[in-house]
């Protein structure tokens, strides 16, 4: 009798089964799946030897100690960011797909395309914020100018001839120089490229006049004097350039453009993915080897929580939309 009274009935089963069921769900991930068990991809929009490259591949080593995996750095550039944004809005949603975003690809370009493939919001688990850098305006060989307002003064007496190049159609570098274009009253052309290695080679060679483009690029061209840098566009003076004045300084009075970079995942990626890799970034930009040399380079290494980054694109989608409608700039 007493083995009869302690046998479950069936009814008691399977309220046993939903119990557990539901204990699992609600079980963070780490209690029952390790994340990562294999390699990260991290997909940068830009070909390698550029800015976002060189920022993406010193977060990636540090990211890779403290998670315990490789981060395989994935270059896919062109179209101003967008080819490598919409490989990774498509990819799964697993926490080992992750998009180095820029300014450009998630405030930028939805008001730069008409017919963009990927809602810079609805398709991303923003992740952490982890840089924050200034554009510097860079003269080179060709163009015999050594301050703002010589160009300026030479852009309006020779307009459409002084060109600009940049990391590609709707990059922040492009932008960058619409809007000194547009509040200096002159005429620039404009010569895209795709990222900021091939514009080296052709500034260098004099094929290009000038760009808006990160120092990071161009450090040690501007200390050999090969290239000649005449403002930078953060509202400060940047430390690693305290000569060089901001554009705001030489003349353009409220100028100022900082590019900013984070780490985003597709949408629906876990939370508690996301909220592992946000501590492995956090940590991995506080690390006093990569913020000296980052700072070194007019680069600010910083972090936030996922909820900040969100918050940060929607605040500037709109911001960009007025600044690309102003330039009258447009890509199909």
């Amino acid at each position: 009798m007493l083995k009869s009274r302690l046998k479950p009935s069936p009814i008691n089963r399977r309220a046993f089964v939903a119990t557990v069921a539901a204990a699992a769900v609600a079980m963070p991930l780490s209690a029952w799946a390790a994340f990562p068990d294999k390699p990260l991809r991290l997909v940068v929009p830009f070909p390698a030897g550029g800015a976002a490259d060189v920022m993406a591949r010193g977060m990636a080593q540090q990211m890779s100690l403290q998670l315990g995996q490789q981060i395989v750095i994935e270059n896919r550039g062109g179209a101003g960011g967008t080819i490598g944004a919409e490989l990774v809005a498509r990819a799964p949603a697993d926490g080992y797909t992750l998009f180095f975003a820029t300014m450009g690809t998630h405030a930028i370009n939805s008001a730069l395309y008409p017919k963009l493939r990927y809602d810079p919001i609805k398709d991303f688990a923003p992740i952490a914020l982890t840089h924050i850098t200034p554009r510097v305006l860079v003269v080179g060989p060709s163009l015999k100018v050594r301050s703002v307002s010589e160009l300026i003064a030479l852009a309006k007496a020779k307009p459409g001839t002084i060109t600009y190049g940049s990391a590609g159609n709707g990059s922040s570098s492009h932008l960058s120089g619409a809007l000194f274009s547009s509040m200096a009253g002159v005429e620039m052309t404009h010569v895209p490229y795709k990222g900021s290695a091939p514009l080296v080679t052709d500034l260098l060679a004099g094929r290009v006049d000038a760009t808006f483009d990160s120092f990071t690029v161009y450090e040690e061209f501007i200390k050999a004097g090969r290239v000649h840098a005449l403002a930078v566009t953060s509202s400060k003076r940047m430390g690693a350039l305290p000569q060089v004045p901001t554009l705001d300084e030489a003349g353009l009075k409220g100028y100022e453009v900082s590019n900013w970079l984070g780490v985003l995942a597709p949408a629906g990626t876990p939370k508690e993915v996301v909220t592992q890799l946000n501590e492995a970034i956090v940590r991995a930009m506080a690390d006093p080897g990569l913020k000296k040399q980052l700072t070194g380079l007019g680069i600010e290494a910083t972090a936030s929580s996922p909820e900040e980054l969100g918050n940060l694109i929607r605040s500037e989608i709109p911001k960009w939309e007025r600044i690309v409608k102003s330039s009258g700039a447009r890509l199909e």
